[in-house]
């Protein structure tokens, strides 16, 4: 029993002395070590309790790492405390390359900018569709950021025609490259383009049309502006004849009529002396 008492109470001395020879050494040996944006200071797993302290022992060992975003391009990052300084860090890092994004359907993107850490490029869609969330996305540690979709473009629901129907019979919107075909009643014609297609800018590429019908005022004026037949032509010909025929009969009765003026008169028939 005093054998163990004994042998427990020497290890207690030889800690506590160890301890006190670690501390008092430590007080003059190398500060906590500077370091650059992109390298960050870890500690071997036998000085993790020298995380709080401010200097560190001769002799010392302590690694160096890439900060989170950036990844290790060469080196051990191993430095070494010796005659109150550091030894010089042979780590270098590099910014963490996203790579491309995740291609969605109708989805493509302007990488123009790169795709390493802090890189922003944009989204794009085919066409006649449209993004649907961030249209652009940023390149972190943890990788992309900014959620996107490309959604196909849509047209109102088209109007409703007086005196005439379109083809379109469904709640929903028209799509991208879908043609609405218009119609009107009987007895109504139809004025404007018979059909609109839905655009990729989300408007049709024509207005509605309308349906007019014929009213009284444009019969009248149609009767009045139809042509009247024209009479056959007559034979020319004949002309010559009929005014010859004429100018015979005239000469005619000039011979035989009463006279005129005192002149005397061609008498008929015998005539007898007093």
């Amino acid at each position: 029993m005093e054998v163990l008492l004994d042998t427990c109470g020497r290890r207690t001395v030889k800690v506590l002395l160890l301890l006190h020879l670690f501390f008092a050494k430590a007080t003059a040996d190398c500060l906590k070590p500077q370091t650059r944006g992109d390298v960050v200071l870890t500690y071997d797993l036998h000085f993790r309790l020298l995380l709080l302290m401010n200097t560190f022992p001769e002799g010392v060992d302590v690694t160096l790492e890439c900060t989170n975003g950036f990844v290790k391009d060469s080196g051990s990052g191993v430095i070494t405390c010796v005659d109150d300084n550091w030894t010089k860090p042979d780590l270098t890092c590099k910014k963490k390359d996203c790579g491309l994004p995740t291609f969605l359907p109708n989805m493509s993107f302007n990488t123009s900018a790169g795709t390493l850490l802090g890189a922003v490029i944009k989204v794009i869609c085919d066409k006649g569709f449209q993004v649907s969330g961030s249209s652009f996305k940023q390149c972190y540690a943890v990788g992309w950021v900014g959620k996107a979709k490309c959604e196909i473009v849509t047209c109102e629901i088209p109007v409703k025609l007086t005196n005439g129907k379109s083809s379109w019979d469904s709640r929903d919107e028209p799509m991208y490259g879908e043609i609405i075909q218009y119609m009107c009643e009987d007895g109504y014609t139809l004025i404007g383009k018979n059909n609109a297609k839905c655009s990729e800018t989300g408007e049709y590429d024509s207005p509605p049309p309308a349906c007019e019908g014929v009213t009284a005022k444009a019969i009248s004026t149609t009767e009045m502006v139809t042509p009247t037949p024209k009479p056959p032509a007559q034979d020319s010909s004949a002309t010559p004849t009929a005014l010859r025929d004429k100018t015979v009969r005239t000469s005619t009765t000039a011979a035989v009529s009463p006279s005129v003026g005192g002149l005397p008169t061609e008498q008929t028939g015998p005539q007898t002396t007093p």
